[in-house]
């Protein structure tokens, strides 16, 4: 009988909304190193991020975000709407268990999908959006296997991006695609331009090709080495 009653939420919410969802977890490091500034910024991008999903009446149906941050790990925000997504005022401190984080998220992402299906709901292909400022101070091997299969299968879209001081060597070892150094701390920016391209997604048709904007032109957010 549990069973049947845990499913009553989520039936309920795609009921009143039956749009295929786009959904995208965070994968954030508030480890130590991100103290001060660089956490202030990450939080204000978050703000961003909502308002202009917002903006959006199709990316505010079609889009659920989540969050796991890292240092501890911590699942800050399971899977919402734009609506109901409180963007939080994350605090840095800790190590960087980067792998165990990017665990976590995978299996969350397989168990939200499992829901969609269950209740007959179509979704975009998912997207994992890393930011870290430094290395995985944990087993991160595992967590790499999971990323290539997962890209492989076409399971999810993994992305990485290197704030000041990260490691791009291990994210180059993570990431099937280019990771990205960001410009300074312009996270709004690079939020703006996630959520953009989410908006772009969820226009489309569930399975099209997107293209993207370039983040890394000379006045984009970003940059590779």
């Amino acid at each position: 009988m549990s069973d049947i009653f845990d499913q009553v939420p989520f039936a309920a919410e795609f009921a009143d909304n039956p749009e295929p969802r786009c959904p995208c977890i965070l994968l954030l490091d508030t480890s130590a190193s991100m103290f001060g500034n660089p956490v202030q910024e990450l939080n204000n991008g978050l703000i961003a991020f909502k308002d202009e999903l917002m903006a959006d009446l199709m990316a505010s149906k079609r889009v659920e975000v989540a969050i796991v941050s890292f240092g501890p790990v911590r699942t800050v925000t399971d899977f919402i709407s734009p609506e109901s997504f409180i963007p939080p005022q994350l605090a840095a401190g800790g190590d960087t268990p980067m792998g165990e984080a990017i665990e976590r998220a995978i299996s969350m992402l397989d168990e939200r999908k499992n829901v969609y299906k269950q209740n007959g709901v179509s979704y975009y292909r998912p997207w994992l959006f890393l930011v870290t400022d430094g290395a995985p101070t944990d087993l991160w091997a595992n967590a790499a296997n999971r990323i290539q299969l997962g890209e492989q299968s076409k399971s999810f879209l993994f992305f990485a991006i290197g704030v000041e001081g990260c490691n791009l060597e291990v994210m180059q070892r993570l990431s099937l695609r280019q990771p990205i150094k960001l410009k300074g701390l312009r996270f709004r920016d690079m939020f703006s331009w996630l959520s953009s391209s989410l908006s772009s997604v969820s226009r489309s048709s569930v399975g099209d090709p997107v293209p993207l904007e370039n983040p890394v032109t000379p006045a984009g957010w970003g940059m590779v080495d």
